[in-house]
């Protein structure tokens, strides 16, 4: 495989985009839930920020990455 078709078949620059904006507005509305509510306790902090935390940062991190590194078609 060579290195010109290595992402072909990965998200492409708009999808990676999209992705960091989709992550961006989900930390946002995190963040504006917490500030309005407070803190939650209990298992819900586990669910709020543990969970949505994750997948929002581990989707705008990985957008990051491909889009600086450019891997994608």
């Amino acid at each position: 495989m060579t290195a010109s078709n290595r992402f072909r078949f990965g998200p492409t620059r708009g999808e990676l985009w999209f992705w960091l904006a989709v992550s961006a507005a989900g930390l946002a509305f995190m963040g504006l839930a917490l500030w309005l509510r407070g803190v939650p306790e209990g298992p819900a902090i586990a669910e709020l920020v543990g969970i949505a935390g994750v997948v929002f940062g581990y989707l705008g991190g990985r957008s990051i990455k491909r889009l600086i590194r450019r891997e994608h078609p």
